[in-house]
């Protein structure tokens, strides 16, 4: 009679919420480390943010969706600007049906006074960074030609149902650790 071995499925339930900001690329950089260590299988994170900067979102996808962890995303209030793309690098994503996301383009502020070829150079960021951005977006996300169209001059809005056409969440889900599932903030 031959011995069968059964994988044991490791999950974990935690919540990261804040600006995208290096203090948010150390704590989920500490925590992937302690998943990994642990031999953990997969990640449910209860995503809250308004987002922040462009370059910190991009490491925390780029980190996440390569990481040996799996991560399954939420969204129970809103995600938004740059916290989208970070959410995008669940394999997994689901959103209350409460929830909001929003898109938009770069922006940022020049100082007073500041000489053409300074602009020049904030502008060329600005080009880049949504470049970047639109990149992950087109590659996870199917979006209406008039949502395109918003997206490029404002802000786009999407709810659950919005997200769900678009193919940015699988289903309307909320975030539901089981009965006795230890719960930690990222």
């Amino acid at each position: 009679m031959s011995e069968e071995t059964t994988v044991q499925h490791n999950e974990a339930w935690f919540t990261l919420t804040g600006d995208v900001n290096s203090d948010m690329v150390h704590r989920v950089f500490e925590a992937v480390a302690e998943m990994a260590a642990d031999g953990l299988d997969t990640a449910h994170v209860l995503l809250q943010s308004n987002g922040g900067y462009v370059s910190d979102g991009l490491c925390l996808y780029n980190f996440l969706a390569n990481s040996p962890v799996e991560f399954v995303m939420y969204n129970g209030g809103a995600v938004a600007s740059i916290a989208v793309i970070v959410y995008l690098a669940g394999q997994r994503r689901y959103a209350s049906e409460t929830a909001r996301f929003m898109v938009h383009k770069s922006h940022a502020t020049a100082s007073p006074g500041a000489r053409p070829d300074a602009l020049n150079i904030i502008v060329e960021g600005l080009r880049a960074d949504d470049a970047r951005t639109e990149s992950i977006l087109r590659k996870h996300i199917e979006l209406a030609p008039e949502q395109w169209a918003i997206h490029q001059y404002s802000d786009l809005h999407l709810n659950a149902g919005d997200a769900r056409v678009a193919g940015m969440i699988a289903a309307v889900g909320d975030f539901a650790p089981p009965k006795g599932a230890r719960l930690r903030n990222i």
